[in-house]
């Protein structure tokens, strides 16, 4: 009960606080929470946009602002996570898992060359997934992608995304929680699912070493 009353009260913080920058500096307030929702994927964008339709329903700005300025905040928050990963680069990237208990290099390399092949659709139906939404884009600067392309995926997924909830709060008003409930079902099943690899990845990993032990030829 109590973890549900801190969580209430969270979310009306950051509720209460994306309405004032809103009434502060108007439909670039929700592009700047936005953008920061990006770099702290703990900040849920699900409060924050259906806060900019609900804005825009008064009159504070215009729906098209509040859909524009979401989506160059969402833009911008993936290109300072896109630099990063561009930064970390494939190299150092595979030196910090030959440092890592059950990685390899080499996984680094399958992971650049499943980017290659399939990152453009990662990209944009990531824009679109809950936690993916701003680590999608790490990846994408490890493996170079075009800043044209990388940019025009993300505007259209990002889009999309904001698009669904601006209009939530647009349309629903004050009911706009009616949303939350359905939301946190896909998030919970996004973090069961990572949970469910990340285990599956580590029992492989762990088994294979074992069996190297008891037959090193086989290694």
């Amino acid at each position: 009960m109590t973890d549900n009353v801190s969580e209430a009260s969270w979310l009306s913080v950051l509720a209460d606080w994306t309405v004032s920058l809103m009434d502060v500096i108007g439909a670039p307030g929700a592009g700047l929470a936005i953008a920061l929702e990006n770099l702290f994927p703990p900040l849920p964008s699900e409060v924050v946009l259906p806060m900019a339709g609900l804005a825009a329903s008064r009159g504070a700005f215009t729906l098209a602002e509040a859909l524009i300025w979401t989506t160059v905040g969402s833009i911008v928050g993936a290109f300072a996570l896109y630099g990063l990963g561009r930064w970390l680069g494939t190299a150092r990237l595979r030196a910090v898992a030959a440092r890592v208990p059950l990685l390899h290099p080499e996984d680094v390399d399958r992971t650049v060359a499943w980017f290659a092949k399939h990152g453009g659709k990662a990209v944009f139906f990531g824009r679109m997934i809950p936690l993916f939404r701003s680590l999608i884009s790490i990846p994408a600067g490890v493996s170079r992608m075009p800043l044209w392309r990388f940019g025009l995926l993300t505007a259209a997924g990002s889009l999309v995304w904001n698009a669904i909830f601006v209009l939530c709060g647009w349309f629903l008003g004050e009911s706009w929680h009616i949303v939350e409930a359905y939301v946190d079902v896909v998030q919970y099943l996004v973090v069961g699912l990572v949970v469910v690899g990340v285990a599956w990845f580590v029992y492989a990993r762990i088994r294979a070493l074992l069996d190297s032990r008891r037959d090193p030829a086989a290694d």
